[in-house]
């Protein structure tokens, strides 16, 4: 890991936290023996090079520590304050320049080291490219390799191409993590596919594995809160923990426009805020990442907004389940 490569000033009293930027710590500004007493930890990876599509994906760590000044802490919908959580940004996993399987190798010890040090915080990775899931979750395993992980994707696609074909790039993720064992199929519950951008024969590897999915007509028929609740009721049911990915192209394109792959009837933000909020209250959702957000394709930093309102939202599920067990 290396520092935030951005840091905003701070207040030298301290005493004014209001705003997002002024109550995130960073590593730099913090003990070290006090990062497992935290509630939660960042860690941004920005990779893009494996992207099937063209992306600068690998913006958008710092494009989202930069966006925090147009946020304030407290969450009026809710009546949550932030600042009862204790978040820590640990900077960027070590990425090559070209190859892919050190990026990779890099963000499995990163995941490593960290919830082995520090088991307690729950880790938020901000990528980066989809394929950082699949190392994220092989971190986790091999850290804990008792543990069972279930997956709550947020997504237009499958995620489950060839990686025979493409390699570990971010449309092979799902598949490759079932191929190597780390998950099973009947432990991922996908929510937001919809139109025209997955293939027949993705629909029948899904089929064929038992994966679970809720297309945007299942969620516009069931309503949002209830298809997230089902899937993380089921979930929990079965797996020690459960992993949610939340891939921004789930989002409609008129949302979203700052997406390697913005489609069309896809999900509002109003939708997926909800649904995020529901996956942070859960007790067996362990970690989170928020991937697929290309800040150079951004219309008016629409789409860097939506993610730091996701990563916002999923911090007021947390504090709302923290309160709860106080």
């Amino acid at each position: 890991m290396t520092p935030p490569p951005f840091l905003w000033m701070k207040n030298k009293d301290g005493k004014d936290n209001s705003k997002v930027h002024e109550w995130i710590q960073s590593i730099t500004e913090v003990p070290v023996h006090s990062l497992n007493q935290a509630d939660a930890v960042i860690i941004g990876i920005p990779l893009s090079r494996s992207s099937i599509s063209a992306s600068a994906a690998s913006e958008f760590p710092d494009a989202f520590r930069k966006s925090w000044k147009g946020f304030t802490t407290y969450n009026i919908e809710e009546d949550v304050d932030l600042t009862s959580l204790s978040v820590i940004d640990l900077g960027d996993t070590e990425q090559h320049v070209t190859d892919i399987k050190r990026c990779h190798h890099a963000i499995v010890e990163a995941v490593k080291d960290i919830k082995y040090h520090y088991p307690n915080p729950l880790p938020i990775s901000i990528g980066g490219d989809h394929s950082i899931t699949a190392q994220v979750i092989r971190g986790l395993k091999e850290t804990f390799p008792q543990q069972s992980i279930g997956i709550i994707q947020f997504d237009t696609h499958f995620d489950l191409r060839d990686p025979g074909v493409l390699g570990p790039a971010n449309g092979t993720p799902i598949r490759l993590l079932i191929n190597n064992g780390l998950i099973e199929g009947d432990n991922v519950y996908n929510i937001g596919l919809h139109g025209f951008f997955n293939t027949k024969d993705l629909k029948e590897y899904a089929d064929l594995h038992h994966i679970n999915y809720f297309t945007m007509q299942d969620v516009n028929k069931m309503g949002i809160s209830t298809v997230v609740n089902k899937a993380l009721d089921e979930l929990s049911r079965k797996v020690d923990m459960i992993y949610v990915t939340c891939d921004m192209d789930v989002l409609d394109m008129a949302y979203a426009p700052g997406v390697p792959a913005a489609t069309p009837g896809g999900m509002s933000t109003r939708e997926l805020f909800e649904a995020i909020t529901i996956t942070g209250k859960h007790h067996s959702v362990g970690a989170v990442d928020i991937v697929c957000l290309d800040p150079q394709k951004d219309l008016a930093h629409m789409t860097v907004k939506a993610g730091t309102h996701v990563f916002l939202n999923f911090l007021t599920g947390l504090a709302l389940r923290k309160n709860r067990r106080a």
